[in-house]
């Protein structure tokens, strides 16, 4: 069995406790369906992305240099690292 891969893709800006919504500022594409990591020296969090959005609008893919809002799935901190996983 191969270790997955990890691709860094953003870092989290900001951090809406209530909604639980990150804003990611991307350095990488990120659709929707991919599987992804959030980590940072408190936070492990493995997801789907279910869904995104860019000004409000959901969108299904977003690329290098845009800021999304992103669902998660628990809580996660400014300046955590998003990574891609790759099988």
């Amino acid at each position: 069995m191969s270790e997955k891969e990890l691709v860094e893709i953003g870092k989290i800006t900001h951090f809406f406790t209530k909604i639980s919504v990150a804003i990611v500022e991307l350095t990488g594409t990120l659709s929707v369906g991919d599987q992804i990591l959030l980590k940072g020296p408190t936070t492990n969090v493995e997801q789907k992305v279910d869904s995104m959005q860019i000004e409000h609008k959901d969108v299904q893919k977003a690329s290098r240099g845009q800021s999304i809002g992103l669902r998660v799935n628990d809580r996660v901190r400014e300046h955590d690292v998003v990574y891609k996983v790759k099988a």
